[in-house]
């Protein structure tokens, strides 16, 4: 594949085939590995990860493999750890309310504001990538990376 404006080959990165060949003004850019030359990541890529529950499927395969760029990586683990989160709030939430005569629907209701909170960081975050700017958010991305160090 060629870019016409320089005359260079660009090769592909990733599993998602000629959409890593497209260069707009606020996407990343990752380095293919035979040529050197800058290679920019699609944010169709990074929005999928952050899809709420579908994107962790995709960000745990990433995490797994470690072969993607290092924004790729970061959204990866904090998509996880925002499902993670999400999912342990929430049947911690959901075995109280079973449990509890009296606290029942306070906490069947504490739990939908959880849920309903996964989603709105989930799609506020798939804005702020949408708009080019930080993904990050304070305590849950650097949480993320403590637990995913090497």
């Amino acid at each position: 594949m060629e870019d016409f404006q320089s005359g260079k080959k660009i090769i592909p990165t990733g599993d998602w085939g000629d959409f890593s060949t497209r260069r707009c003004a606020n996407e990343s850019f990752t380095a293919s590995l035979e040529t050197g030359e800058k290679v920019p990541i699609p944010k169709t890529q990074l929005i999928l990860h952050l899809i709420p529950v579908i994107g962790f499927f995709p960000s745990l395969w990433v995490v797994y493999r470690h072969q993607a760029s290092r924004e790729q990586l970061a959204v990866s683990r904090l998509s996880i750890t925002l499902a993670f989160t999400w999912l342990s709030s929430y049947l911690l939430l959901a075995t109280g309310a079973a449990t509890s005569e009296f606290f029942t629907l306070r906490l069947l209701i504490l739990n939908s504001f959880f849920t309903s909170g996964y989603f709105l960081v989930s799609i506020w975050l798939v804005v702020r990538v949408l708009q080019g700017k930080s993904y990050r958010l304070p305590g849950m991305s650097s949480l993320a990376e403590r637990i995913f160090r090497k």
